[in-house]
């Protein structure tokens, strides 16, 4: 079907470029190639992803608090020397509430972007990724709680007993 029309789909400059029939043939290019270029991509796009967490950790008040917290779960393992399973909770419950803080900057960035004013559904959003970042630090809170607890009884025990 040849027509001079473009549908508006294809409006944007970016789709139109994608549908013409006479775009240039693809050359093969050898697989080394390819993998190398693409390794390369993918970094490059780290310094991006360092630049959104220095931006979480510059701006976020909340995501220094977390850090703060997540550096005094890692002090106190490390004077209790917990072992591997402990760690592995320890690390795993500090990245998923360091990772929830970023979705959490990521959405009230955009959903500010789209809506300045107020909007109902704004406040639902918002509302949402700030309660999963609640949610995820009262999970942290219990998993420290699990760990360290016995750990600090063991040390007030006799104090509190009498025993000292």
């Amino acid at each position: 079907m040849a027509t001079n029309q473009r549908s508006p789909a294809t409006d944007r400059p970016g789709v139109a470029r994608y549908r013409t029939a006479s775009a240039p043939r693809m050359r093969a290019v050898p697989a080394r190639r390819r993998s190398v270029h693409w390794v390369q991509q993918r970094l490059r796009s780290f310094p991006f992803a360092f630049a959104g967490i220095g931006h979480l950790l510059r701006t976020q008040g909340n995501a220094q608090i977390h850090v703060a917290a997540g550096s005094v779960a890692i002090a106190l393992g490390f004077l209790f020397n917990i072992d591997r399973g402990e760690w592995l909770a320890l690390a795993l419950t500090i990245t998923l509430v360091l990772a929830a803080e970023g979705v959490n900057t990521a959405v009230e960035a955009v959903v500010d972007l789209v809506a300045p004013g107020f909007h109902p559904l704004a406040k639902i959003a918002k509302d949402v990724a700030a309660g999963t970042v609640l949610l995820t630090a009262i999970g942290a809170v219990a998993v420290g709680l699990i760990v360290f607890l016995p750990r600090f009884w063991t040390l007030v025990a006799p104090w509190i007993t009498g025993a000292i």
